[in-house]
């Protein structure tokens, strides 16, 4: 019966096993990642001394794979998982009837809607049934007192938790637009050449990681700064959850270090804002802007120049009266070209604000793009006299600072995203940060 028992659990896990060879302690409780999120105190190995391998204790073992059912079970009422698999039934049922790819546009509305639905709800059904398994395997070793089951239970859970915590970011990454590049708009605050030079920081930090992670980066729009740095600067960033990810970054940016302008080498301290918005296919522009509302501004491109594109008014900042939104293009030779993308640009941004009104979604970042300075700041970069980054909505920091400035971005975007999972408590008031 073992071996049967054996040979069906490994044939449900698939070729994700782990490792069978290796002592595994528990902890049965809840605790604190270095990201900031809650997370199950799982498996981890560790060095056995001598020859004989021992499991953990097997309440310990169980209690762990029963706190990480309740975590499947309550990701799975998060995402209403059954109603989203009696829609995937009715969907299927319709892309079998006839005349289904008549009309080709609204079958590819279907298919990517039957997709997205898939990549929650198939996650969710695999791990309740691995964790039903694993419990299974755990209470046999534990009725035969078989050790080796016990380690290898142990081994399964280890691999089950990590593959959870992947699944729960990716539920972080299931919005409308989190797969859609994303304009990402750089602003100096009050400070002038300091304040410039730290907006070209940014600039450098955010290219570093997009080089790094592979996603593809073009400058729209930039102001160089009157003695160095940046005034303005637009990227469009293009790649996997493009918006996902960098819609971490949205808000003020404060930096502390000994001014490099600053005769007397005194700290000084500089802000910058990061205005995020994704870019919304043209099939999904239902709006039109009124002449009325809108002002063009045209004027010559910034650039290293050439046969045409310094020589005539190509470049286009288009603002929308009522709301003070502004995007602006200076990437393509024609006139013509940077108007289109820029009013693709403003309409996107329209349509974020339209949204974030209607569902309330945005709203601790609505102070952060009306005010660049102090109370306002997302995140903080220290560089003397110590080196430290906080982030200020999770908790989350690191004393690699410049590492971070290089692109290190990734466990402020991970750690930025479990705490949108949590419901995004309030964190700003659990620590003061150093001034």
């Amino acid at each position: 019966m073992r071996w049967l028992w054996r040979l069906r659990f490994v044939c449900a896990r698939g070729r994700g096993g782990g490792r069978h060879n290796a002592r595994y302690s528990f902890q049965a409780n809840t605790v604190v990642g270095k990201k900031g999120a809650p997370r199950l105190a799982h498996a981890r190995p560790w060095l056995a001394r001598g020859s004989r391998q021992t499991p953990a204790p097997v309440s310990e073992l169980t209690t762990a794979i029963d706190e990480l059912a309740e975590k499947v079970a309550r990701f799975g009422r998060t995402v209403e998982a059954d109603g989203k698999a009696r829609a995937i039934a009715e969907l299927e049922e319709r892309m079998g009837g006839p005349g289904f790819w008549d009309d080709p546009s609204k079958a590819k509305g279907i298919v990517d809607q039957l997709k997205g639905m898939r990549n929650v709800v198939d996650p969710y059904l695999n791990l309740s049934r691995q964790t039903r398994d694993l419990r299974e395997l755990a209470d046999l070793g534990e009725t035969e007192g078989d050790d080796g089951l016990l380690i290898e239970a142990a081994a399964e859970l280890d691999r089950l938790v990590q593959t959870y915590d992947a699944v729960e970011v990716k539920l972080a990454l299931s919005g409308r637009y989190d797969s859609s590049a994303v304009y990402l708009t750089i602003k100096p605050g009050a400070g002038g050449v300091e304040a410039c030079d730290w907006a070209s920081m940014l600039f450098r930090m955010y290219s570093q990681y997009c080089q790094a992670e592979g996603y593809t980066v073009q400058i729209m729009d930039m102001l160089p700064g009157e003695e160095a740095g940046l005034k303005y600067c637009t990227l469009r960033i293009e790649g996997p959850y493009a918006y996902g990810y960098f819609k971490s970054e949205m808000g003020t940016h404060r930096l502390v270090r000994m001014s490099p302008y600053n005769a007397d080498g005194k700290r000084q301290t500089s802000f910058a804002a990061i205005e995020v918005t994704p870019e919304i296919d043209d099939a999904e522009v239902v709006e039109t802007i009124s002449d009325k509302d809108l002002r063009i501004d045209t004027y010559r491109a910034s650039g290293a120049g050439g046969q045409h594109v310094n020589k005539t008014d190509s470049a286009v900042r288009l603002t929308h009266i009522p709301t003070g939104l502004v995007a602006a293009c200076q990437q393509e030779r024609s006139q013509v070209q940077n108007r289109a993308t820029a009013m693709k640009m403003l309409l996107a941004k329209l349509q974020q604000l339209k949204e974030s009104e209607r569902l309330d979604e945005l709203k601790d970042l609505g102070a952060d793009r009306g005010t660049i300075g102090w109370g306002h700041q997302i995140r903080s970069y220290f560089l003397q006299p110590t080196q430290r980054v906080l982030d200020l909505r999770t908790g989350h920091s690191t004393s690699q600072a410049h590492s971070v400035l290089d692109g290190a971005l990734q466990p402020f975007i991970d750690s930025y995203l479990r705490w949108c999972l949590a419901g995004r408590p309030d964190r700003r008031q659990m620590g003061k940060e150093d001034d």
